[in-house]
């Protein structure tokens, strides 16, 4: 028994030693060392995710959620489809051998008037057969399609209403990086959702987007059924519609991006005023500066945009600007990249006056310049250049609309006798009477879809092509 007593004994005092020992070796207590400060300054620690977290709660969100809420609808757009059947016909007769099919879509929209107008993007109604809006308070309403952009991916829409809550639109141009925004829609069906962000940079380009090159971009989070939607400051203002996120995913990972007010404004007055875009050039052609292009040039400034050089008769060319000049403003509106004289001059219309201070001989020169209407286009898809004709123009062919092939850069086409000079009269059976008729029609088309277009050669005969 003593021996047992003994063991335990021996046992309980080799662990508090060890204990013992850990203690003193490895639990040692943190040491804190004070340092006197001679300095005169008072100085305190910052604790940023506090200064983060006070900063975000004195920012009232609340006020621009109340105001947009009921200013952002849902928009449903249906599109039907007729698909013939050849086994169906073999089977049960040619009358039973169509089917109909409808696809649905989704996104939001932005009431802009308290009469019924709504800003949407133009894929979110691109080849709708039927539009519906679903206003907050679950009221539902046919909506008429009043026209659509696509090169700024804008369309307005009008619905039988009145006395709507509305959102005003701000000035993009005075939107600053850093800036609290939030951005208000219908992501995945659920309806009024509002998320909180910055404003993360300004006139960004998106690789592959065909739509404008002057994006604003937050981190407020936007995902499927955003788009259209609204992008407002903290005073309830419209400072964009919500169009693209950058994802591998398809859904939101960290930033998205929207049309500036200022384009969409002007987009939407063009639209109501016009029925089409009034697009507007200075006349120019050129690069965006940077170190390695200005050393090559011997510029000593290496922020601006670099003229290559003036399309003539153009209001550039009679202000006086030239080849080698470097536009660093428009109307005070400093000019780093292409997205910003690009994003400024969409928010202009042709016969509009523009203040430009540009670079020559690192001397800075201020001249007014009067914007020309962009009456040429690319049209890549067809691989042709056209321009529109005047009326004398139109009467001296003896025909009532269409425009002109000035190039044509696609071998196929040459290959089928199409020629320059040849004019486009109608795509689809329905006429053309502008250049911007040509892109919103094949703007609209599905790929590898049917194209009819009718031309007149230059004999004055109509001919007809078709084009997958």
């Amino acid at each position: 028994m003593k021996k047992i007593l003994t063991m335990i004994l021996i046992s309980a005092l080799g662990g508090a030693i060890s204990l013992g020992t850990y203690v003193l070796f490895f639990d040692k207590p943190q040491v804190q060392i004070e340092k006197k400060d001679d300095s005169l300054l008072n100085t305190m620690p910052t604790n940023y995710s506090n200064a983060m977290y006070y900063s975000a709660e004195n920012t009232d969100f609340t006020v621009a959620a109340e105001k947009t809420l009921n200013a952002v609808v849902h928009v449903k757009n249906t599109m039907y489809k007729t698909i013939r059947d050849p086994f169906a016909e073999f089977f049960y007769g040619q009358e039973n051998g169509t089917r109909q099919y409808s696809q649905v879509g989704t996104g939001s929209g932005v009431i802009i008037a308290a009469d019924g107008y709504i800003v949407t993007n133009n894929h979110v109604i691109n080849n709708a057969t039927e539009i519906e809006v679903t206003l907050n308070n679950k009221k539902i309403y046919k909506a008429k399609l009043i026209g659509a952009d696509p090169s700024s991916d804008i369309a307005l829409l009008k619905i039988d209403a009145k006395d709507l809550s509305y959102i005003t639109l701000g000035d993009s141009d005075n939107v600053k990086v850093g800036e609290w925004v939030l951005a208000v829609g219908n992501p995945y069906n659920l309806t009024s959702t509002v998320t909180a962000g910055i404003i993360s940079a300004k006139g960004r380009e998106l690789e592959g987007n065909n739509t404008i090159d002057s994006f604003l971009q937050t981190d407020a989070a936007v995902n499927p059924g955003n788009s259209g939607g609204a992008l407002v400051n903290t005073k309830g203002e419209l400072i964009g519609i919500n169009t693209a996120i950058s994802s591998l995913t398809g859904s939101f990972v960290g930033y998205s991006f929207a049309v500036p007010s200022n384009i969409t404004k002007k987009v939407i007055e063009d639209l109501m005023e016009f029925g089409n875009v009034q697009k507007a050039i200075l006349g120019i052609n050129g690069v965006e500066l940077n170190n390695e292009l200005a050393d090559k040039l011997n510029i000593e400034n290496a922020s601006g945009f670099y003229i290559s050089n003036v399309v003539e008769k153009s209001g550039a060319q009679k202000a006086g600007l030239k080849a080698n000049d470097v536009i660093v403003k428009l109307d005070q509106v400093k000019i780093a990249t292409f997205a910003d004289l690009n994003g400024y001059i969409n928010t202009k219309r042709p016969n509009d006056v523009v203040n430009v201070s540009y670079l020559r001989n690192s001397k800075t020169f201020q001249v007014n310049v009067t914007l020309i209407k962009y009456e040429t286009t690319k049209v890549s898809a067809l691989g042709l250049d056209l321009e529109n004709l005047t009326s004398a123009e139109l009467k001296k062919l003896n025909i009532a609309n269409g425009v002109r092939i000035t190039e044509i850069t696609n071998k196929e086409l040459s290959n089928y006798g199409v020629k320059r000079g040849y004019v486009i009269t109608s795509i689809d059976g329905n006429k053309v009477y502008t250049i911007d008729d040509v892109n919103n029609m094949i703007a609209n088309k599905s790929s590898g879809e049917v194209m009819r277009i009718e031309m007149r050669n230059l004999k004055g005969e109509q001919e007809r092509y078709i084009f997958r």
